[in-house]
């Protein structure tokens, strides 16, 4: 395979995996799975923003969908579910309601992206002539708190810190939430 097609591989591979597991999301009806396959799609299209070269996009969705808000939401599953919300069931009219409304948003999407010449693309000759730069050290250096455009002003390291912070206090409180829920189940029974 030439070096020119592994662009269009890795698009057509990280679309594909985000597309899969995004069915796979609807079509399971486990919770704890639906997370899982949330994840794995999530993480496809991080891929896919790394791609396009928005690296702290795709670090960004990395971070916090994939590496803490899914971990809540899974946590807080296995935490507060019993064995009957394990399993999800989804009516007949839900599934019209929703193939609907996915429908249209489909329609307006495809209509927007074919109705506006800028996105239509530009010739390989032009992409071509358009130089690489690599950008992954000066994210991981906002993200270690140093600055490579401005070394006066501080980088990403406070956000991050209060981002982490909160998503532990989230945690500890589903955690007691849950203990106090089966407390008072073991008093009444």
């Amino acid at each position: 395979m030439d070096a020119i097609y592994w662009p269009s591989f890795f698009f057509l591979l990280f679309g594909g995996l985000a597309c899969a597991f995004a069915v796979a999301v609807l079509l399971s009806s486990n919770i704890v799975r639906m997370a899982f396959y949330l994840v794995l799609s999530l993480a496809a299209t991080a891929g896919l923003m790394f791609l396009a070269g928005a690296e702290f996009v795709g670090a960004m969705q990395l971070m916090i969908y994939v590496g803490g808000t899914l971990v809540l939401l899974i946590f807080g599953v296995m935490l507060t579910s019993q064995e009957r919300f394990v399993e999800m069931h989804t009516w007949a009219g839900d599934w019209v309601k929703g193939f609907l409304a996915g429908g249209a948003l489909l329609f307006v999407l495809i209509y927007a992206a074919f109705s506006i010449p800028a996105w239509r693309g530009i010739e390989r000759a032009t992409v071509e002539a358009i130089p690489a730069q690599k950008s992954v050290t000066p994210i991981a250096m906002g993200l270690l708190g140093a600055r490579t455009d401005a070394p006066d002003r501080s980088g990403y390291l406070l956000p991050f810190e209060i981002v982490s912070v909160h998503l532990l206090v989230v945690l500890v409180g589903a955690a007691y939430l849950a203990r106090a829920k089966r407390s008072r189940e073991s008093k009444i029974v």
